[in-house]
């Protein structure tokens, strides 16, 4: 059985335009990219509610807590075969305030040295054209279905 997540694809309306909260993963496999390496905030899940699941994901992952409508999107299959469950939902957060949970790794490989690095090591708020760039190719149908959505 396929593994799979849940997440919150956070949206704001600014001025025209709608932009979407998207985070970046921390540690160094992740430190020098950028275009196509940002995520919406989830994690995987086993015997939980989907949507508590994300919810929970996106407090560890950013530190706030989301509260509003939370419209169901179809679930996406990422390129490893994750199954991701995500809900769009409107609020606001500053981006820069974002604090994340840690994990840790032998670093450098085959060192013998376990280091630990944020989960998110950054965040921020992109309207929708740029945000299609920036998202992971496998998770640019969320931002589709949000623009249908809206």
């Amino acid at each position: 059985m396929a593994r799979e997540s849940a997440g919150l694809l956070l949206y704001r309306r600014r001025l025209d335009r709608i932009e979407v909260f998207l985070i970046h993963p921390g540690g160094p496999l992740w430190a020098r990219k950028d275009e196509g390496a940002w995520s919406i905030p989830k994690g995987e899940f086993t015997d939980e509610d989907p949507l508590e699941a994300a919810r929970r994901e996106f407090h560890e992952e950013t530190g706030f807590a989301a509260t509003g409508r939370f419209e169901p999107l179809e679930p996406i299959k990422q390129a490893g075969g994750k199954i991701v469950h995500a809900w769009a939902v409107e609020g606001d957060c500053d981006a820069d305030a974002v604090v994340s949970n840690t994990f840790t790794m032998e670093w450098p490989p085959r060192s013998g040295h376990r280091r630990t690095f944020p989960e998110v090591d950054r965040a921020a708020w992109f309207a929708l054209p740029q945000a299609r760039g920036k998202i992971l190719k496998s998770q640019r149908p969320l931002l589709d279905q949000l623009e249908t959505l809206l």
